[in-house]
């Protein structure tokens, strides 16, 4: 890393939208001296308020404020890079017939890691975000620790960053409620900014992920074509689109009827398979998770109040885990737990403190699995 100026030298994420925006202010008026980076990604055409528009709203936005506020401003073309990392992981990920995870993969791999590169090159000690989300030191380790305002936490996202970068960052928002920003904001003059809507939850898509998909494979339909919709003893029901349309615990949209309420059990990309069966049976006790970034194994190993979240916005659900010789890890629920989906991520807590967590793996195994592992979790 380059020689620091000064360790009162921040650099900050800027979207142009309410939290980011919200941020620079604060970091200002703890004494902070902030300096702006805004990515561009992906164009979408809400993006762009006219045809002639050389450059979207969002880094308009963000240099008015950086202007308003006499901070630094750098905007970061990084689309195609974005394209060839995270797009590309979203497609493949589908393809596989499992469900992408964009913004966990996002974070470490590329937005949290450009900033490092821009505060680097700026001279800047430390790098904010507008996430939800505060930080905690414990026994040497930096942990990431839910937001004050759970309904905007956004701690489930950013499991995978690493020490290194947790220790150069501040998350200003952290005890604040999103109404609560809405009313800084406004308190601070930015009125017009207070009143601004939410940002999509996958930045790069608009409307169903669908049509992205066809859009940029236009020839799915033929690579993949129609397949079979099976019960659970693999029986033939019915025809589907093709696997890579469909997701784990997907009710709506089936195009079939049974007679009663079909759910997605399963989805075989090698077959082009889809399982249907009831809500019943998406239930489970078991689960698996592979690829995992624990901060300390020991830990999640011990901690008597261990839950996991499977999917962003879902309840804690309390559990025990065992690593298997694989690699992989038996995660044991102690509640009720559905619909659990390959590709997505399982993101261990003990309270709000977050320990690390795993991408959750193809459950075709789990049943011997936990049958051979029963005596562990008693």
């Amino acid at each position: 890393m380059n020689q620091i100026k000064s360790d009162k030298k921040v650099l900050v994420g800027m979207s142009g939208g309410i939290d980011s925006s919200a941020t620079c202010i604060m970091l200002q008026e703890q004494g902070y001296e902030v300096v702006g980076v805004t990515m561009r990604t992906w164009d979408v055409a809400s993006q762009f308020a006219t045809p002639e528009q050389e450059e979207p709203n969002f880094i308009l936005e963000a240099r008015a404020l950086a202007e308003k506020l006499g901070i630094e401003h750098h905007v970061a073309d990084v689309r195609e890079e974005f394209k060839q990392v995270i797009v590309k992981y979203f497609i493949d990920e589908y393809m596989q017939g499992r469900t992408p995870n964009p913004c966990v993969m996002c974070n470490p791999l590329f937005k949290e890691r450009i900033l490092c590169e821009w505060a680097d090159q700026t001279d800047c000690a430390w790098i904010s975000t507008g996430h939800y989300c505060r930080l905690e030191e414990r026994n040497g380790n930096r942990y990431i620790v839910a937001g004050d305002d759970m309904t905007k936490d956004q701690s489930y996202f950013l499991w995978r960053l690493p020490q290194e970068i947790l220790r150069r960052f501040h998350f200003p928002l952290g005890n604040y409620t999103k109404q609560e920003v809405r009313e800084y904001l406004k308190q601070k003059g930015f009125e017009s900014k207070a009143k601004d809507g939410e940002s999509m939850e996958v930045c790069f898509i608009e409307g169903d992920y669908r049509d992205f998909l066809r859009q940029q494979i236009p020839d799915i339909d033929t690579k993949i074509g129609p397949g079979l919709f099976v019960d659970s003893k693999g029986v033939k029901i019915g025809q589907h689109k093709g696997f890579p349309y469909y997701t784990i615990g997907q009710r709506k949209g089936l195009g079939i009827a049974l007679g009663h309420p079909a759910h997605v059990l399963r989805i075989n990309a090698e077959k082009n398979t889809v399982m249907l069966g009831t809500a019943d049976d998406l239930k489970t006790e078991y689960m698996l998770a592979e690829d995992a970034m624990l901060i300390d194994t020991n830990e999640v190993l011990n901690c008597e109040n261990l839950t996991v979240r499977i999917r962003y916005r879902s309840k804690p659900i309390p559990c025990k885990v065992l690593p298997l010789e694989n690699g992989q890890m038996l995660v044991h629920f102690l509640e009720e737990a559905s619909a659990i989906t390959p590709g997505q991520s399982a993101v261990f807590y003990d309270g709000q403190r977050v320990l690390g967590g795993a991408f959750i793996a193809s459950q075709r195994k789990v049943k011997k699995l936990a049958a051979d592992n029963m005596e562990h979790f008693k």
